[in-house]
């Protein structure tokens, strides 16, 4: 990933792609379509084990904290400010979008959910793309895609696919059904973040003249 452009805009890129991401699983739970992949292991593992226990999300950052001791020995080049925030903020803000839509929505019907599902993994996605390309570090689970890409000269976008579709069996033994929107994001996620890389992150961070091909 390339470390130059204009740090503030690094900033706004990691802020807001964090948050968005977020609020994003937020709409995937209210879709009652199913969750992303990670968040389809993270809440089966959940449910299994520590949902009477625990809120969802302390028990977030304690994974995500588990997450970072093993990223910081295989993964440390991606690790930053960003991949903090994400531990730290996504649990909690995933609770507070899910309760800010179902006040606003209580009982939704087929359409609507479609619309949160739709609404989702094109958030889901930009966000991704957007602190990704950032280059102040990213989630715990986005280090391991990258990470294999790298050192085994793969396309991001089939191991990310990978990546997603072994959560998405890990969450489903666990007990956590996975739904079309698992699946739509296990298969499309990772494309879906290339081309959004390469049509608004690094377009608007480095500029036409910096955008990768």
């Amino acid at each position: 990933m390339n470390s130059t452009g204009d740090f503030r805009k690094r900033i706004f890129m990691t802020t807001v792609g964090v948050i968005l991401c977020a609020i994003a699983v937020g709409f995937f739970k209210c879709s009652q379509f199913g969750v992303d992949p990670f968040q389809c292991f993270a809440q089966g593992v959940w449910g299994r084990f520590f949902g009477t226990k625990v809120t969802y999300g302390t028990y977030y950052t304690v994974l995500s904290g588990i997450m970072l001791l093993i990223d910081l020995v295989i993964a440390r080049s991606c690790m930053g400010a960003a991949t903090l925030v994400n531990m730290f903020l996504t649990g909690y803000v995933v609770d507070f979008s899910c309760m800010v839509i179902n006040h606003l929505c209580a009982e939704p019907g087929l359409l609507v959910r479609c619309v949160f599902l739709a609404v989702g993994v094109l958030v889901m996605c930009f966000a991704s793309s957007l602190y990704m390309t950032s280059n102040l570090g990213v989630s715990v689970y986005d280090a391991i895609p990258i990470v294999i890409a790298r050192k085994r000269k793969l396309p991001f976008k089939f191991v990310r696919i990978g990546c997603d579709l072994l959560c998405v069996i890990i969450g489903t033994l666990a007990g956590l059904m996975p739904g079309v929107g698992t699946l739509i994001t296990a298969f499309f996620m990772g494309p879906l973040i290339v081309f959004f890389n390469h049509r608004f992150s690094e377009p608007f961070l480095f500029g036409k003249e910096g955008t990768k091909n």
